[in-house]
């Protein structure tokens, strides 16, 4: 799908009254939502002169409404964007860059965790998160102790990973009852094979001018997606669309174990209140790795004047400390400020406590295109366990594919 830019420019101006009024657009996720309302609420009772209307839509359909109101002129002010979606956007010319006298460069990158730099393209930051997140491996305690598994000594390591799930996988008359561990791949599992499994088994992503597929130079790349297929074609430890999905497998008790990330705790507390579940960091092998992610809010490229002012003061209160604490508190995203972060209170937490232990060497992937680099995880899995490919010629195939698609990328540059 191409972004198409926004064809009409932004009013710049306030109303009769001299109140200026910004859209804000996110995806429709109930927690963000009902807590962004509140925030609005306090943000404007702070800035009696700026109103904020929210915009949301279901995920499945937002970059299509993006695509659909923006050239007629329809757009937001201030729009909430996954970070491996903004290239796409700035191509495009949506976005503006942040404006520097509000969001140095060297305070970003002095305050912000490392992995911030996702959002940071031709020397430029053009979006900045509330939250980020991490990995992790969520357990269902008491289907552990059913298995006659010790539920405070989740897995550790590639192995006992593969071990657990085999012994808390539960099938009747060959029929999946219970999932060992959640095999969506369409969901969280992607992540986990470029930002995780690939440095864990010793090998990098990208080149360092994010040109080059370097996962593909060593064994480490076919290695991690070796480990990943087996849980699906050998080990048959759990199936796509089972219970739905991994979320509602894992919240309902039919799944013993999700790979996901801490923005699902919120969810858990809303609707599995009574699921006895931990969250250990995730299982490693030669070297300790996970994913981490974030929805970041940039300012559309029309807004000047007036609004552009009304946005920069809104980011700047999304990205206050004490905003970031209310985001964990009430999402379950961690503070994107590495001091707010790393508090006592959030590094011992039991839940929280393991993403958080985890950021210092947390991979966020440069996407030329997220959308499709799911997909070809997706693909690459799928034609082994459905159409019979070989792991090594699925393997190669996706490699390729991968490859052409930067390539594509930076010849356009």
């Amino acid at each position: 799908m191409v972004i198409v830019g926004c064809s009409k420019g932004k009013d710049s101006g306030g109303e009769a009254d001299g109140t200026v009024t910004i859209e804000y657009w996110q995806y429709a996720y109930k927690a963000k939502v009902d807590l962004m309302d509140e925030l609005i609420k306090e943000f404007e009772d702070k800035n009696p002169g700026i109103k904020v209307k929210q915009t949301t839509f279901p995920y499945e359909q937002y970059n299509e409404k993006v695509a659909t109101l923006v050239p007629a002129g329809r757009g937001p002010d201030v729009i909430n964007l996954y970070y491996g979606w903004l290239p796409k956007y700035i191509d495009s010319g949506y976005l503006q860059p942040l404006p520097e006298d509000a969001f140095p460069v060297d305070k970003i990158e002095s305050e912000y965790f490392s992995l911030v730099n996702a959002a940071k393209l031709d020397d430029k930051y053009w979006a900045i998160p509330t939250a980020v997140r991490t990995l992790a491996l969520f357990y269902n305690k008491d289907l552990f102790e059913k298995a006659g598994l010790d539920p405070n000594s989740p897995p550790k390591t590639w192995d006992e990973l593969v071990d657990y799930a085999k012994k808390l996988t539960v099938r009747e008359n060959g029929k999946l009852v219970t999932e060992g561990m959640a095999y969506e791949i369409g969901a969280q599992l992607n992540n986990w094979f470029y930002d995780a499994l690939v440095y864990q088994a010793g090998g990098q992503g990208l080149s360092e001018d994010r040109k080059q597929v370097l996962w593909d130079d060593t064994p480490a790349g076919l290695e991690a997606f070796t480990y990943l297929v087996e849980f699906g074609s050998k080990h048959k430890v759990g199936e796509s669309g089972f219970y739905t999905d991994d979320v509602t497998a894992f919240k309902t008790g039919n799944a013993a174990m999700n790979i996901d990330g801490s923005f699902r705790l919120g969810t858990l507390v809303t609707d599995a209140p009574d699921l006895n579940y931990g969250v250990a960091p995730l299982p490693s092998y030669k070297e300790k790795a996970t994913q981490s992610s974030f929805w970041a809010n940039g300012i559309t490229a029309k807004v000047e004047g007036e609004k552009l002012e009304a946005s920069k003061k809104f980011l700047a209160f999304l990205t206050s400390d004490e905003v970031m604490e209310r985001w964990i508190d009430e999402v379950g995203e961690l503070p994107a400020k590495e001091a707010v972060a790393t508090q006592d209170k959030y590094v011992n937490d039991p839940l929280y406590g393991p993403f958080i232990e985890q950021l210092p060497y947390a991979n966020a992937q440069f996407y030329v295109d997220e959308t499709a680099q799911r997909q070809y995880v997706i693909d690459a899995v799928n034609e082994v366990l459905l159409n019979g490919v070989s792991i090594e010629d699925a393997y190669n195939d996706f490699a390729a594919k991968s490859q052409k698609l930067y390539d594509d990328y930076w010849s356009n540059k």
